[in-house]
């Protein structure tokens, strides 16, 4: 009991402290959208104002936040929506470059928003308008407001592939923060962890035991989606150009990575000359500035946008697209997953790349997250 109410208290601190900074919140929401990192049209859906008409009868909302968690939401969707054609299904993101591959790829129907800041204000109207009767959390969104409010609205609560980081588990289980983690899992009738590591890490964290159901990383089941036919044959032709040479991939690398990442290539091609790098950022726009400072200093580069070929003396692929790491990934035998290679960073799932047979990679920090 005593428990309960520190963590109800936690809450009413954090409450506070996010109603207080909500005005300097969406100022940074302005600033973010003249930065490209919001939607130029859509970034107010952020406060909780819908563009979309809320559909009569029950709502179903799935929330991810970025592009690997919501596509690992899109099985599920479908199997929903299979199982109850009637059902309305919303989907919600925060990331600019989710959206601009998920929503080309949820079922027809399928309502898409990106997801409200966790501002009482934000999450009220956000509630308010599409009135959920369940909410599918993906991976670790862990918002107090959005729970807590969901819950005295009498939504029900699910988290799928739930997973915590090291730094992230030790952090919630302080003094300071255990309280509230505990009361914000114990609002959940469904949690169900990648790993049984990470199930641990939820029962340690109070979760009530009986809601916590093991089923594996969801992203082992994220299915191909149907391509067109100038899709495939773009793939079909990087497959035969890789085909004759040595090739090896560095993806989802963070800013700074890279230059990791070219040493390495540096070196490798004093052995094989031959080789063929394909760099694959995070952000595109960095792909691009890669592919420009290596041009300057008179490399040849090919930039998968531009759909250049790797002609002779050509060594170093960048990929500054989205949604093509699964397909990439088939393409070659070894694979280096960045965010791994800096303190602070919390690397990436290596799922898709061990799935595709590829021989993964990563950096080690003893600090990482």
């Amino acid at each position: 009991m005593a428990a309960t109410e520190s963590g109800r208290l936690m809450y009413k601190i954090y409450r506070a402290l996010s109603y207080g900074v909500s005005p300097a919140l969406n100022l940074h929401l302005r600033y973010r959208r003249l930065r490209g990192h919001e939607h130029p049209h859509r970034w107010t859906e952020r406060l909780g104002r819908a563009s979309l008409p809320r559909p009569p009868g029950p709502l179903l909302w799935f929330h991810a936040v970025s592009l690997g968690e919501g596509m690992s939401a899109i099985p599920i969707i479908k199997q929903c929506i299979k199982q109850s054609p009637d059902l309305n299904i919303l989907m919600t993101t925060t990331t600019v470059s989710a959206f601009e591959v998920i929503d080309k790829r949820l079922p027809s129907g399928v309502i898409y928003q990106f997801a409200p800041i966790d501002t009482p204000t934000a999450v009220g109207a956000f509630l308010d308008y599409w009135k959920p009767n369940a909410i599918v959390l993906m991976e670790s969104e862990l918002w107090p407001n959005l729970i807590m409010s969901a819950s005295e609205n009498g939504v029900v609560l699910a988290l799928l592939n739930a997973r915590m980081s090291t730094k992230s588990f030790k952090r919630f289980s302080g003094p300071m923060l255990l309280p509230l983690i505990s009361l914000m899992l114990s609002k959940f009738s469904l949690i169900v962890p990648l790993s049984t590591m990470q199930a641990v890490h939820f029962q340690l964290l109070q979760a009530p035991p009986f809601v916590i159901n093991f089923s594996g990383d969801l992203k082992y089941v994220v299915e191909d989606f149907d391509v067109s036919e100038g899709y495939s044959r773009s793939i079909e032709d990087l497959k035969i150009q890789f085909a004759q040479r040595k090739v090896w991939m560095a993806s989802s690398i963070h800013r700074g990575e890279e230059e990791i990442m070219l040493g390495v290539h540096r070196v490798l091609m004093q052995m094989h000359p031959d080789v063929v790098t394909i760099l694959v950022p995070r952000d595109p726009q960095h792909g691009l500035e890669i592919a420009q400072e290596l041009k300057k200093e008179g490399q040849n580069v090919a930039l998968r946008s531009r759909h250049e070929k790797l002609v002779a003396g050509t060594n170093i692929y960048v990929v500054d697209t989205l949604g093509e790491l699964r397909q990439l990934y088939r393409l070659t035998p070894i694979a280096v997953v960045g965010g791994s290679f800096f303190p602070g960073l919390a690397g990436h799932n290596i799922s898709e790349a061990a799935a595709a047979g590829c021989a993964v990679l990563t950096g080690f920090w003893k600090n990482r997250a």
